[in-house]
């Protein structure tokens, strides 16, 4: 049975899609290291305020052949207590920069500007794999065609 771990950033601000409308803003990265990891589920919500029903902010997830840098260290927090240490590497914020320009794009979903949003493997198959060992990093990246969103984003990972 896998270890399963979540990935919550700590910052003290909201994460933010690019200031610049519809281009993509690389929010959360998960990055191998000694085991597989593989990713479950993503939650985000938009934390606009005062916006209209059709504001939205899409989500591209996209796996990297190259290891990226920057952000926010997250450290994955152990569902269950007396759990090993995951062996992946996150990071967050929109300061990040990928790995190499050839990322694949695995998955795309979206949430308001105002509300929540999510994607959930629909089984154990439909996760997203990174190996271990091996130099892949899998990119969370936002968009919009409003600037400057405020967002949060969290995942789930096992290993």
């Amino acid at each position: 049975m896998p270890f399963c771990y979540g990935v919550v950033p700590t910052t003290a601000t909201f994460l933010t899609t690019s200031s610049t409308p519809n281009t993509e803003a690389i929010n959360l990265a998960l990055r191998q290291a000694t085991r597989g990891f593989d990713l479950q589920c993503l939650l985000v919500c938009g934390k606009g305020a005062a916006l209209t029903a059709i504001s939205g902010i899409g989500f591209r997830v996209r796996r990297w052949t190259t290891v990226g840098s920057g952000g926010t260290a997250i450290t994955p927090a152990p569902r269950r207590i007396g759990t090993t240490a995951a062996t992946t590497a996150a990071s967050s914020e929109s300061a990040l920069t990928a790995g190499s320009v050839s990322g694949a794009y695995q998955l795309s979903f979206g949430c308001g500007a105002a509300g929540p949003g999510g994607w959930v493997a629909a089984n154990p198959d439909a996760t997203i794999h990174c190996e271990g060992g091996s130099a892949d990093e899998i990119a969370v990246n936002s968009q919009s065609a409003t600037a400057s969103l405020n967002l949060e984003i969290s995942a789930e990972i096992t290993e």
